[in-house]
């Protein structure tokens, strides 16, 4: 059974991504490790959003696992204007898949083809 993710203070989770990772048998531990600890940092597809990616466990058969994502900048109390703030900004995880095989270094992103159609119609 699929356990869908909670927003919290660090994450907000798309209904997007709760869709992939049910497809692709990703975990909430592992979408928030692999946006901790990236292998590789690329520019996401949508404007201001970040993709990164670990490579899958199977040696046989090797894949990457992509994560993308978005900094969501908090909105600070007017009252507290004057004091500094030491929170990290959220970031709002929007899509995650599972890319078979090894995608080249420092090119576009390779997103599926039905997932690049489902990011293009939410943004």
């Amino acid at each position: 059974m699929f356990k869908t993710p909670k927003n919290d203070s660090k994450y907000q989770w798309t209904s997007h991504v709760t869709g992939k990772m049910a497809y692709y048998g990703i975990s909430e531990s592992l979408i928030k490790r692999i946006v901790r600890f990236p292998k590789r940092k690329e520019e996401g597809i949508a404007p201001g959003t970040v993709a990164v990616m670990q490579p899958g466990s199977n040696k046989k058969k090797p894949s990457e696992i992509w994560v993308m994502y978005q900094e969501i900048k908090s909105r600070q109390n007017p009252e507290e204007k004057n004091k500094i703030q030491l929170t990290m900004p959220k970031k709002r995880i929007i899509s995650a898949w599972r890319y078979p095989g090894i995608s080249p270094e420092g090119k576009e992103i390779p997103i599926p083809d039905e997932i690049r159609q489902e990011l293009e119609d939410l943004v």
